[in-house]
């Protein structure tokens, strides 16, 4: 997944990032408001933010993009951790609220559970016909039998799976399986889709001419 962390703490921010990323997701950090507005209109899978931070409120942030309705999951990461707080936090638009410390395992878990339930799957598991693809365990099943996928074809699945009935363009989904961090080849979505289909089905993944792609309906 790509997520969106806003977090003052260079020690926190760095050991989050790192232990994401040894995860396998691609986390750009942010440690204000005025660096997170840099990435106004980038696509996320997730949003991790602080409430106090140097230049605002990460609340206030999220409420306006709630505002605007972006519906991206997001975890609330704070040391405040009164019940009022905790009411506020997640009346306020987080989807979970974690106190700080906090291992960052029950973070990551916290981080799927709210993904999951983002795309319907509560159990972990979304079926597109004889296709099951778990979003917990990083995998797909084609007719009960488990499909290697690459870190990149697994990305690409896991974007559309988590935007289930709505089109990604070709752009978006460059962002979401890079982030800034690196450069694709200009027909490389296609390739990854391409091998996608010919792994799982060319039923199971969309082309929207002229918009970008979609998962097959359940």
């Amino acid at each position: 997944m790509r997520l969106l962390l806003i977090e003052d703490d260079d020690i926190l921010g760095d050991g989050l990032r790192d232990y994401l990323s040894e995860e396998g997701h691609r986390v750009d950090w942010c440690r204000s408001l005025y660096e997170a507005a840099a990435c106004h209109g980038e696509p996320y899978d997730a949003l991790l933010v602080d409430w106090r931070l140097p230049d605002g409120s990460g609340l206030a942030w999220l409420r306006g993009r709630r505002a605007a309705r972006d519906n991206t999951p997001a975890l609330m990461l704070t040391a405040r951790d009164q019940l009022a707080d905790r009411i506020a936090g997640l009346d306020g638009g987080a989807d979970d609220y974690l106190v700080k410390p906090f291992p960052p395992e029950e973070l990551v878990a916290r981080l799927r559970a709210v993904c999951r339930r983002s795309a319907g799957a509560a159990a972990g598991r979304l079926s597109f016909g004889s296709v099951e693809v778990d979003l917990t365990g990083r995998s797909a099943w084609l007719a009960n039998q488990r499909i290697e996928l690459t870190a990149r074809e697994w990305s690409v699945l896991e974007a559309l799976v988590l935007r289930d009935g709505r089109i990604v363009s070709k752009s978006d989904l460059e962002r979401l399986v890079l982030g800034f961090d690196g450069e694709f080849a200009s027909n490389a979505i296609e390739v990854h889709v391409s091998a996608l289909r010919r792994k799982l089905g060319f039923d199971l993944i969309d082309t929207v001419r002229g918009l970008g792609y979609r998962i097959a309906r359940r």
